[in-house]
């Protein structure tokens, strides 16, 4: 064989490069370690561009981390209120206390001034050593009081110039914090060397024990907690996932580059992972930059009649434990989970999303399992009951929520899909959205998640607010305050009654002298006590249907609830010197010899009706000169009273005229219903926290908006630059925000009706929706977005220069 031959039978070496070397790198969890520490590089020292994304990104993420480390302080808040609300009472429900050197009279006198509410305690110790309540030092002498802060700075203005007529004490000192609610509650403790143990105002106590903390809450105020807690909170999470999205398009294109120069598409996803982790670790550090000011401002401002001392805003280690672990994770999550659709090669970035359209079953998933997990509980929650399966019923609403905003995308991408023609910045906006609708879903979903959960709540606080909301049978149009105190004798209820009277901005008060009497001669430890009230003509008409009237009659009201013969009758002798119950004692003591009265023989027999305070009167009904008030030893005054609007501050007058200076007079203004406190509570955190929400919301979306219109701002330049008007491209930015806002907020309304339904089942309650908090709600949510539209135009109006196209 000729050596020709033979090379002709040699193969052809290889033309192509030579195969690439083994791979020698690190694998596994080093490998994921690696791509992320060159992510953190990328997002660290990536120019200008890439700082202003981690700079944005931290911020965004930074606002949403101090909203929740301050959510996380709520229950350290409620323990610390609870905890001192509880150490500074004694009720005196124990056991009697004997006088002694370390005991005091204690008595509750609560007002109000402007409808705020003020807490007033009076003090008169037994000895050198007399119990203190938390905050004191020493106890205020007679005519002496401790303030708190507020309530000291409040008397000191010129706005506090009237309540000083009805708190005449001076000021001798301030009540320490430990004492307060908050920073600014309205509280005193005032001595006294007026009170007795025999007033009907005070007991005696040997210390501050407290009332053994707040009762639990019932299972429809549990289901209220949690409900608010996840309408407030989500949002929160919402925003910080779309945080972490900032730049998206700007970091794709980089990621492009890395492919470019040998990295594969499972090494990009992960380097991506690495800059949206430092963006998220950079917002933790932000957080808690904006968490402490906010904890300071916090104690300064009252929301809803609710203040917090900043000490008490403390978040739970084990809450703040899991937002520093759950906030990094997401990041990456929401990064990987973003870039699945997305095809990052060598040459470019492409995006599935265009080619296939979105679909809808999995979306659907979500709220049909957020369901599934409640309707167990339908029906099985009420206010008998004391506890529920609170995460279970959290995991469905979330579920709920989440499925109601992940719909959004889908909404808008088939809605867009199917516009044509109209005006060109319509056109522009449509053919924007339609190439990719992404980021406006997001940017709505806060609002859409917010708008959702407040209209659900409204319907629930709307139907579970008439169950604990109690008749009181008052009057306000006959009556719109009363006035009542433990008068002692006859004379001090007559003064009482003519002070009000006289006071300005009164149009009128009818005085009522009321006592139980019993039977002269029955001895008092006899129980058929009958009840004695002594007033005028007029004032008796409201109270029975006395027709003709004069003074020196006598009426007589049958009791409905008493059988056989009883001291309410014609000619029955009743003593005026009621025997008296002393602390400790079983059976009322007698002091002092018998008063005899005889009923007149011709007393009328009459019938009651129920007065403006909501009471029916019966007994024996006297004018004045029938019986002389005088006699009666133990008088209880209780005076309608009937306000001239017109007069400014004409209900302050009333209670200096009843109150200056005087412990143990009650004044209440008349009101057709009473709400219950906790339930009020509730709904003032649902308030106070929505407020913070909105403002979470309005920030994240102005950081939102201003990093995608910095991403579009080359091709706004060229469109300017081709001769686009800049007033065409302003309304086609408005175009692309008030078309995802309109379908977001009536998938808010739709996914609002309905969670309220399945809350509305959950308790029993019949459904029913609230239009004008769902419109209000609706409302308030398209605010705050056209706000931030607003806030965006003038950045908006300086990147569309021709200039913009200059690069480096």
């Amino acid at each position: 064989m000729s050596a020709l031959d033979s090379r002709a039978r040699t193969p052809a070496p290889a033309t192509g490069p030579p195969a690439p070397p083994a791979s020698t790198g690190p694998t596994g969890a080093a490998r994921w370690a690696a791509d992320l520490a060159m992510g953190a590089r990328f997002a660290l020292s990536g120019g200008r561009e890439g700082w202003t994304r981690t700079v944005l990104t931290a911020i965004g993420v930074g606002l949403g981390v101090a909203v929740l480390m301050i959510a996380a302080s709520v229950p350290t808040m409620i323990a610390a209120r609870d905890v001192r609300a509880d150490a500074r009472e004694n009720l005196g429900f124990s056991q009697p206390v004997e006088p002694s050197d370390r005991t005091a009279l204690y008595g509750h006198s609560d007002t109000e001034f402007r409808d705020e509410d003020i807490r007033g305690r009076y003090l008169r110790p037994d000895g050198d050593r007399p119990p203190l309540p938390p905050g004191v030092e020493k106890a205020p002498g007679p005519g002496e009081m401790l303030a708190s802060p507020a309530l000291k700075e409040l008397l000191a203005s010129s706005e506090g110039e009237l309540l000083r007529e009805r708190l005449p004490q001076r000021i001798v000192g301030t009540i320490g914090d430990e004492g307060l609610l908050g920073p600014d509650e309205l509280t005193f403790l005032a001595g006294s060397d007026r009170m007795s143990e025999d007033d009907g105002f005070s007991h005696r106590i040997d210390g501050f024990e407290g009332t053994g903390g707040p009762e639990p809450l019932d299972a429809v105020l549990l289901l209220l907690v949690i409900v608010t807690c996840v309408v407030l909170l989500l949002p929160v999470g919402v925003f910080v996932a779309t945080a972490v999205r900032i730049g998206g398009e700007r970091r794709d294109r980089r990621l492009a580059a890395m492919r470019l120069v040998g990295s594969d598409s499972r090494m990009v996803r992960r380097i991506a992972a690495g800059e949206s982790l430092v963006g998220a670790l950079l917002g933790l550090v932000v957080g808690a930059a904006l968490f402490f000011p906010a904890r300071e401002l916090i104690g300064e401002v009252t929301l809803f009649d609710l203040s917090v001392f900043p000490s008490d805003v403390r978040p739970s280690a084990l809450l703040t434990g899991l937002i520093v672990l759950a906030v990094p994770a997401s990041a990456v999550v929401v990064t990987l989970f973003a870039l699945r659709g997305v095809a990052i090669e060598p040459l470019g970035v492409v995006r599935g999303s265009g080619g296939r359209p979105r679909r809808l079953w999995w979306r659907l998933l979500m709220p049909a399992v957020g369901l599934l997990l409640l309707v167990p509980a339908f029906g099985g929650i009420d206010s008998g009951q004391t506890s529920i399966e609170a995460y279970r019923i959290a995991t469905g609403l979330v579920l709920l929520l989440v499925g109601t905003t992940v719909v959004l995308p889908w909404l808008i991408e088939r809605t867009v899909g199917g516009l044509r023609g109209g005006p060109l910045p319509l056109q522009l906006a449509v053919r924007r959205l339609q190439l990719d609708s992404g980021p406006a879903a997001r940017a709505v979903g806060g609002i859409t998640i917010a708008v959702a959960g407040a209209i659900g709540v409204q319907m629930l606080f709307a139907s579970a607010g008439e169950s604990y909301t109690q008749d009181t049978g008052q009057d306000p149009s006959r009556a719109q305050m009363v006035v009542s105190a433990d008068a002692g004798d006859g004379e001090g209820a007559r003064e009482l009654t003519r002070r009000i009277g006289e006071a300005r901005g009164t149009r009128g008060a009818l005085g009522v002298t009321s006592t139980y009497v019993p039977e002269y001669g029955k001895g008092a430890e006899d129980d058929s006590y009958t009840s004695l009230t002594v007033a005028d003509c007029a004032t008796l008409a409201e109270l029975a249907r006395v027709g003709d009237c004069a003074d020196g009659d006598t009426f007589v009201v049958p009791s409905p609830h008493e059988e056989g013969e009883t001291g309410a009758r014609p000619g029955a002798r009743l003593d005026l010197n009621t025997p008296v119950y002393v602390r400790g004692r079983d059976e009322p003591v007698q002091r002092g010899e018998p008063d005899p009265w005889t009923v007149p023989a011709g007393a009328r027999e009459v019938e009651g009706r129920t007065s403006p305070t909501g009471m029916v009167v019966d007994g024996i009904l006297a004018t004045p000169a029938a019986l002389d008030v005088s006699r009666l030893t133990d008088a209880r005054v209780e005076v309608m009273v009937r306000i001239d609007f017109s007069v400014p501050d004409a209900r302050e007058y009333v209670r200096n005229a009843a109150q200056a200076g005087s412990p143990g007079v009650s004044v209440l203004e008349l009101q057709g219903d009473n709400r219950a406190r906790e339930f009020v509570l509730i709904q003032r955190a649902l308030y106070a926290g929505a407020a913070g929400v909105l403002l979470l919301i309005g920030a994240s979306m102005v950081v939102s908006t201003l990093e995608q219109l910095r991403e579009r701002r080359r091709l706004l330049s060229v469109l300017v630059a081709f001769g686009t008007r800049r007033s065409t491209l302003a309304w086609s930015v408005l175009w692309q925000t008030a078309v995802p806002v309109v379908l977001g907020l009536m998938l808010a309304a739709a996914g609002g009706v309905g969670l309220g339904a399945v809350l509305l089942a959950m308790t029993s309650e019949p459904f029913s929706v609230d239009w004008t908090g769902l419109a209000a709600t609706t409302g308030t949510g398209a605010a705050v977005i056209a706000l931030v539209t607003l806030l965006s135009l003038p950045p908006l109006w300086r990147m569309m220069r021709p200039d913009g196209l200059r690069t480096e």
